[in-house]
């Protein structure tokens, strides 16, 4: 998963290397695996590309967190007035500094280009541009592959200067070709900035403006956010299939290049990705879980009935907190906040390694004895999916005294992979593969499990905007909207990103790959 963002100042005389450095310090939660040892994993990474007068463009990019990459002086060296942003935790490809973005192309016309996703028919496309397009795809980040499939069509034009007409045209011929989930930003020197969505919608980005004193300024975003930390406002998503065009001076130019595309985000970034302060498509992803915590308590009674002997509710913190305290309103439950977090410790379903992801859990959290002590325990989450994190916790509440321990889940069981850019691919590591409730309460230790309903799920998001009729929610339901994906593809999906496959001794003694940039781009 990744965060994104541009930004065109409308003074060609200010530098936006500053904000768009507070704006990926927002996106941080996008991209942050955790802070141990880069020998042991596959690294988050950060970077900025701006572009200065002349088309000239300047770049700091590397592994590690937003603020470990980025300090003052380095973000005065990021010369010029627009520029892309970029947060990763890699999902596919390695964790060289190489496949570090934004990416950049020298030909044609300078391209700087960053992506958040993953293509579910990269292979193909890889043999396209080797065996037509004749392009070198120097790396397995499926960036490289969007940023080389727009460049193709750019040069097909044999211009010397291209215009928006051009840029559309392009960008049809990705959607035309590349399949899966993902929202991109781009920047051609001394042109100006561009974002543009999947046809299904799938991963989400918008644009906001801000007047100033020399005209309007454009921010592209992966959330909403970013714009308004940043004094933006009237932020727009884009639509699935949309192209959003701003030129240097500032001229908007926009259009949906699919109009009649299947609109299908994803749900799962409203169950724990984004932010709860973001607007994604329209909706409060804050009241969204209001409402996942309000229907899990509907499940709860289902399951448990009127007659529970539930004590007391307590979250998994962070982003379960707002259902958690909705279930405990609705249950008319005492809600306790019981795990104290560190929050200098990354997520850990993310953390390549399920023993790294073991260890790392208790380091994380910490429980407080008084909160469970002698007490029938709810403990809420936002979702289940390989289980350490739970199971762990499951224990801390038993040492901590609890009596009985019962988990609920906001969302519904996981047991699908996912192919559209979260790590989460394997139906093996996944606790509730192949199994029902009452075993997955067992593998984790838990008195009971309670699991959201797809129905639930998906009515807690849709009633906030109706409008959506169809989502993605192929972990869930196995059931992928983009199609082109089938077993072959899911085997070797696994084959590449199951734990086993990770961090592999050679692949850390292999020299580092070639970056993605041209000699004349301003290393810093």
């Amino acid at each position: 998963m990744c965060g994104i963002t541009a930004l065109l100042l409308a003074d060609h005389n200010l530098m936006a290397s500053p904000e768009l450095h507070e704006g990926l310090g927002m996106l941080q939660h996008r991209g942050q695996a955790s802070l141990l040892l880069f020998y042991f994993m596959k690294c988050d990474a950060a970077g900025i590309v701006t572009c200065g007068n002349k088309g000239r463009l300047y770049q700091i990019k590397g592994n590690g967190m937003v603020r470990d990459v980025f300090d003052q002086p380095k973000l005065e060296q990021l010369i010029g007035s627009m520029g892309v942003g970029h947060v990763r935790y890699p999902t596919a490809g390695s964790s060289s500094t190489s496949e570090a973005q934004p990416f950049y192309v020298n030909s044609p016309y300078g391209i700087v280009f960053a992506h958040n996703g993953n293509l579910v028919n990269a292979d193909e496309l890889r043999a396209f541009m080797d065996q037509d397009a004749h392009r070198h795809i120097n790396t397995d980040s499926d960036s490289e592959l969007l940023l080389n499939i727009f460049a193709d069509n750019l040069q097909k034009t044999g211009k010397v200067r291209i215009n928006e007409e051009d840029i559309f045209t392009a960008i049809k011929g990705i959607y035309d070709v590349c399949h899966g989930g993902y929202a991109c930003v781009a920047m051609i020197a001394g042109f100006g900035i561009i974002g543009f969505r999947d046809p299904h919608g799938i991963r989400p980005i918008g644009f906001a403006k801000r007047q100033s004193p020399k005209g309007t300024d454009y921010m592209f975003a992966s959330e909403s956010v970013v714009c308004d930390g940043c004094s933006f406002s009237d932020f727009e998503d884009l639509k699935p299939g949309e192209a959003v065009i701003v030129n240097k001076n500032s001229t908007v130019t926009r259009r949906q290049l699919i109009p009649d595309a299947s609109f299908s985000p994803c749900i799962f970034e409203y169950v724990y990705f984004s932010r709860p302060d973001s607007i994604i498509d329209g909706i409060s992803v804050y009241k969204c879980r209001l409402a996942m915590g309000e229907a899990l308590a509907d499940q709860v009674l289902k399951k448990m009935g009127p007659d529970h002997d539930i004590d007391v509710i307590i979250p998994v913190p962070d982003t379960s907190r707002v259902a958690a305290l909705q279930t405990a309103y609705k249950l008319d439950i005492t809600y306790r906040e019981g795990f104290i977090k560190n929050r200098y410790i990354g997520r850990t379903f993310i953390m390549p390694g399920q023993a790294m992801r073991k260890k790392t859990v208790r380091r994380k959290f910490n429980a407080m004895s008084l909160e469970f002590a002698g007490k029938n325990v709810l403990i809420v989450d936002d979702s289940i999916v390989r289980g350490t994190t739970s199971k762990e916790i499951v224990q801390m509440a038993r040492d901590a005294g609890a009596k009985k321990v019962y988990l609920a889940s906001c969302a519904p069981a996981i047991r699908y992979p996912n192919v559209y850019g979260i790590d989460m691919p394997s139906p093996h590591e996944l606790v509730a593969y192949n199994k029902e409730e009452d075993d997955i309460a067992i593998a984790l230790g838990a008195d009971k499990v309670i699991f959201q309903n797809l129905e639930g799920l998906i009515a807690s998001c849709e009633k906030f905007n109706p409008s959506i009729t169809k989502w993605d929610a192929s972990v869930f339901d196995g059931k992928y909207v983009t199609g082109k994906v089938d077993e072959a593809y899911l085997a070797h999906l696994e084959s590449l990103r199951a734990d086993g496959k990770k961090g592999k001794f050679e692949d850390l003694q292999s020299p580092e790959t070639l970056g993605l940039v041209n000699f004349n781009l301003q290393l810093k």
